[in-house]
């Protein structure tokens, strides 16, 4: 019972003493500030993410390494491995490595998990007035890979 004071109140025409703990409340739910993932004074710390910005199937994407992505239907087979050497930049360790336009050397693997389909999109279209309304729906195929390795 920190958060607990307790209140001695002496009613007049009782003429008895009475305690009862009243609790402090806070009248929005804000709690303090907890300042989590801040390292001690005097201690360095240092948490580096090897990742990429990688072009897949004409679409720009950041991955890092057990990432996994939904991008357009590529042509892989469920289970395979697919290389992508279109690498635009690496960061490793922060140290960081810029293609003109694509970096040297640099490839991804990913392993293609599954071929699945979007959410459908509804296209309505209509003229008021004139009668004319037309409604179309569409859902994109999509592929989720995983990366498994990031070589730069």
């Amino acid at each position: 019972m920190t958060n607990d004071k307790i209140i001695s109140v002496i009613f007049a025409n009782d003429l008895k003493t009475t305690t009862f703990a009243v609790r402090k409340i806070n009248p929005f739910g804000l709690k303090k500030r907890i300042q989590a993932r801040i390292p001690p004074a005097g201690v360095n710390f240092k948490n580096e993410i090897m990742y990429a910005i990688v072009e897949i199937a004409g679409q720009q994407f950041k991955v890092e390494k057990d990432k996994k992505l939904f991008v357009h239907r590529l042509e892989a087979g469920e289970g395979d491995s697919v290389d992508f050497e279109k690498v635009l930049l690496v960061d490793n360790d922060g140290v960081v490595a810029v293609g003109t336009p694509t970096v040297e050397g640099a490839k991804i693997t990913a392993k293609v998990l599954a071929h699945v389909k979007g959410d459908k999109v509804i296209v309505f279209k209509k003229k008021r007035r004139k009668t004319y309304q037309k409604m179309n729906g569409h859902r994109q195929q999509f592929t989720q890979i995983q990366v498994e390795t990031i070589v730069g």
